[in-house]
């Protein structure tokens, strides 16, 4: 199995949480002249000096990306949310905005080899090595992730193509004729590009393309998703999760477990109780919190992700000693929806699609009709199926799967997703 850092990956739980430590005590150090977080300590009636091991962390509140961005609203255009003077500054990015208007993230040469850092743990646990040419499948523009992605591949020794400025035909033959290894996209893009291939009587499965990661959606872990994929490009899977504001925090091991590791060497994890905040017990679902331990130059304490997740420390087949989560990312606490009294995931409602061969594309449309929650299932087909086969086929699986009824109705020409997919509409 491949490492990035064995001596750190395999640490006691003794040694890593005392790693942790002495790695916060450095950043609350770095960090005690920032303005935002020091406001925040003093409000709630503590300071920087009380913060000495992992063990006083909760002393210190939440941290919320509705606060940071409206703290970027009130002192434009960066907030106080930066540790040191402008001028050291060197990396811009932003989110995309799809749950708001976007944050403006900055960093220092030192942070972004702290990003390089986190990347290197997502490619080295996926197997990739200095022989390997990876095709990052973005648009780019302002969005952290692909460019980390690019770098991070550098960092481990790796070849890199950017797919930006190309459409989908030209990002497939770019990837062949460059006998591209490694393929990063979202789940959903690797499908498209799947799509895409089959229509042009492209074989992925020929081409040199040996591992996929996927990231800025959940769908990699979920077994359908994940099935889907290698079925269409003949490739390993390997699910990744991160945040712009936070940074590139779990990823998958060549041992291909149902769990993902949390990158305990740069973060410390907590799960809480989203309405009490909370600790829940190992292995039962709450909302993900992240302390990014090494990104002094626009910190992250506390932060509540908004991510649902199960965490679990138990031992990896690969020998990592870093805790887990089962399952990858179940969805998101603001994405949840509750139909006639059922609570559904986009997640789960994607692993579902994606189990039935017929479906291309698909739009779910949430609305009221007669004072009832409905839910009306827009599908594109992707061969000669007669659409009431495949109606009933949807029909039967929400049913046995979540005892929900929904309406189905056939369409044509659905769009398709480079980044994240915006599958779910509200009337």
């Amino acid at each position: 199995m491949p490492f990035y850092d064995e001596r750190i990956e395999t640490l006691d739980e003794s040694s890593l949480r005392e790693l942790q430590s002495e790695k916060l005590r450095a950043l609350i150090g770095e960090i005690s002249a920032n303005e935002f977080y020091r406001g925040k300590l003093l409000a709630a009636g503590t300071d920087f000096d009380a913060i000495k091991s992992i063990d006083d962390l909760c002393a210190i509140p939440f941290t919320t990306k509705t606060e940071m961005v409206e703290e970027q609203l009130s002192h434009p255009p960066y907030g106080r949310l930066l540790t040191y003077p402008l001028s050291r500054y060197r990396y811009f990015h932003q989110t995309s905005g799809t749950t708001g208007r976007p944050l403006k993230c900055l960093d220092t040469r030192e942070s972004w080899q702290w990003w390089k850092r986190c990347w290197g743990y997502v490619y080295r646990g996926a197997g990739v090595t200095e022989g390997d040419i990876v095709f990052c499948a973005f648009s780019f523009g302002p969005y952290l992730s692909h460019w980390a992605g690019i770098s991070g591949a550098w960092h481990v020794g790796a070849m890199c193509i950017a797919g930006g400025g190309m459409n989908s035909e030209q990002r497939l033959q770019s990837l062949i004729d460059n006998r591209a290894t490694v393929l990063v996209c979202t789940p959903t893009y690797a499908l498209h590009l799947a799509e895409v291939a089959r229509l042009r009587g492209i074989d992925l499965r020929s081409s040199a393309i040996r591992v996929g990661i996927f990231a800025g959606e959940p769908g990699a872990s979920l077994p359908n998703v994940r099935r889907s994929i290698e079925e269409a490009w003949g490739a390993r899977v390997f699910d990744h999760a991160g945040a712009t504001e936070a940074g590139a925090w779990a990823y998958d091991c060549e041992a291909q477990d149902t769990a993902m590791h949390l990158n305990d060497a740069e973060f410390i994890f907590e799960v809480i109780d989203s309405e009490s905040g909370e600790a829940v017990a190992e292995g039962k679902p709450g909302e993900l919190v992240i302390t990014s331990l090494g990104r002094s130059a626009m910190p992250a304490l506390r932060y509540r992700t908004g991510d649902t997740v199960q965490m679990t420390r138990e031992p990896c087949a690969c020998g990592r000693t870093f805790a887990r989560i089962e399952g990858g990312v179940l969805g998101r606490a603001d994405d949840m929806m509750i139909v006639r009294g059922v609570n559904l995931y986009p997640a789960a409602i994607d692993d579902l699609m994606r189990g039935l061969s017929s479906v291309a594309e698909y739009e779910v449309h949430i609305r009221r009709i007669a004072g009832l929650d409905d839910l009306l299932i827009r599908i594109e087909t992707t061969r000669a199926v007669p659409f009431d086969e495949v109606e009933r086929a949807v029909s039967k699986e929400f049913r046995n799967r979540f005892n929900v009824r929904v309406s189905i109705e056939q369409a044509e020409g659905l769009p398709r997703y480079e980044f994240k997919a915006r599958r779910y509409k509200r009337r």
